[in-house]
């Protein structure tokens, strides 16, 4: 992959759950090293488009390409299938949940999709997810169970848990919402570092504006299922172009 190829293309993507039409005709693109942040309003369609990247929600209309396999909605067949297996190889996400599984220590969280989506052997799947959870700030707590971690540690095992598969993009859906204050700033540490010093694309949904400004290589504001404007924060925080958007980020600054 050229660093004029997209990591993600995106092409006039539909989202209908019946009568209600999510997302509108959205084209985005995130290319090698590049993050971009994706804000707007609870229910502008930002947390579908990255469902629909990641083949959780099929398009209605449209197409997704990553890492070289390119599908669109309709019956999903077992060629299909392993299509979006494939692609799913290439995609690490991260939710608003943990989602850890709670019976299981953090390595052992770590574990599981390499084990059985990569076929690595027990010792080298183990061996790559403590270099991750080091990677976090985590290595001391591989042997804890969920329940002994706190919300922000528990989040970060996801992130690491997500690089475990060593995907070619990074999804990030609201990955600090369900996060107290003090806990935030660890979590966003860690995607500040994977964006800073390992250059890894991102597609991040989230209302973190002080991160956006730091970090954020591209800023694109949804309104109503469709993108209203994109554009750098300097321009985004400096001159917007919408009422909406400067409505939007003069209430969460």
């Amino acid at each position: 992959m050229t660093s004029t190829e997209a990591v993600v293309r995106v092409e006039g993507l539909h989202k209908r759950f019946g009568r209600l039409e999510v997302l509108k005709g959205v084209d985005l693109t995130l290319h090698p090293g590049e993050v971009v942040v994706i804000f707007g309003r609870s229910g502008s369609g930002k947390s579908t488009l990255l469902r629909c990247v990641n083949f959780l929600e099929d398009p209605s209309e449209g197409t997704v390409e990553v890492g070289g396999v390119r599908l669109g909605g309709g019956h999903r067949t077992r060629r299909k299938l392993a299509q979006i297996r494939q692609l799913r190889l290439h995609v690490g996400m991260v939710f608003q949940q943990f989602n850890l599984f709670p019976h299981m220590t953090a390595v052992e969280n770590l574990m599981v999709a390499p084990l059985c989506a990569k076929g690595l052997d027990k010792d080298a799947a183990r061996k790559h997810a403590l270099e991750m959870l080091d990677r976090v700030g985590l290595a001391d707590k591989a042997d804890e169970h969920p329940i002994r971690l706190s919300g922000g540690q528990q989040q970060r095992v996801a992130i690491a848990r997500a690089l475990a598969m060593k995907p070619d993009v990074m999804l990030f859906d609201e990955p600090t919402s369900s996060l107290d204050p003090e806990l935030t700033g660890e979590v966003l540490a860690v995607m500040k570092s994977l964006a800073t010093e390992s250059h890894m694309p991102m597609m991040v949904v989230t209302h973190e504006m002080g991160f956006a400004r730091e970090v954020a290589d591209r800023m694109v504001f949804f309104h109503e299922g469709s993108i209203l404007e994109e554009g750098s924060p300097e321009q985004m925080f400096g001159a917007t172009r919408f009422a909406e958007t400067k409505t939007f980020l003069n209430a969460v600054l």
